[in-house]
C-alpha cells in the first residue's frame, strides 16, 4: 500500500520522520515537500519518490498572492495523487498539507492527519481546517481528544 506522507519544517518534518519508521517497511512511501524544503529531504531515513510543490502562503500576507500559490499548490497536488496513486495521505501540521489533503479527498484518497504534539489545549490553524477534512484526525495529548469529538487520542507517538 502506497502511503503519501507530506512533510514540514522543522519539528513537523521530525514528527513524521519518526512516524513512518514505526509504520515499518510494509508500505511504500512518497513523501511532499514545499521547492525550498532541502533540510527536510536530508531527514528522510525510508526511500521514496520526493514530490515538489509551492509553498501555499509566505510570511507577508498577501491574500491574493497566497490564493494564487495556494491553488497551484492544490493543481501540483492533483499531479502527484495522480501519478503516485496513494491510497492514504498522512501529515502532521504544515500548511502545505491543506491544499494537497483537498487534492487527495478530490480523488478519493484517505486524509489522516496527526496534530502535532506540540499542541497540548487548542488545535493550530492547519489541525482546525484539517479537522473538518481527515478521515481520520489523532491527537496526542488527552485535553484535545476532549475538545474536538472526531479526534481519536493516540497518545505521544514517539
Amino acid at each position: 500500500m502506497r502511503l503519501l506522507i507530506v512533510l514540514g519544517e522543522g519539528g513537523h518534518t521530525k514528527e513524521l520522520v519518526k512516524l513512518v519508521a514505526l509504520l515499518g517497511d510494509e508500505y511504500e512511501y512518497g513523501y511532499v515537500l514545499v521547492h525550498d524544503d532541502e533540510l527536510s529531504a536530508q531527514k528522510l531515513t525510508v526511500p521514496g519518490p520526493v514530490f515538489r510543490v509551492r509553498r501555499p502562503r509566505d510570511k507577508e500576507h498577501r491574500p491574493l498572492h497566497d490564493a494564487w500559490k495556494t491553488f497551484t499548490c492544490f493543481c501540483q497536488a492533483v499531479r502527484i495523487v495522480l501519478r503516485f496513486r496513494p491510497k492514504a495521505m498522512v501529515s502532521t501540521g504544515p500548511g502545505v498539507a491543506v491544499p494537497v489533503a483537498v487534492a487527495c479527498k478530490v480523488l478519493g484518497v484517505k486524509v489522516v492527519f496527526v496534530e502535532t504534539g506540540s499542541r497540548v489545549t487548542a488545535l493550530s490553524t492547519t489541525g482546525r481546517l484539517m479537522y473538518r477534512l481527515a478521515d481520520l484526525f489523532i491527537v496526542q495529548w488527552e485535553p484535545l481528544a476532549q475538545r474536538y469529538p472526531r479526534a481519536v487520542y493516540a497518545g505521544r507517538l514517539w
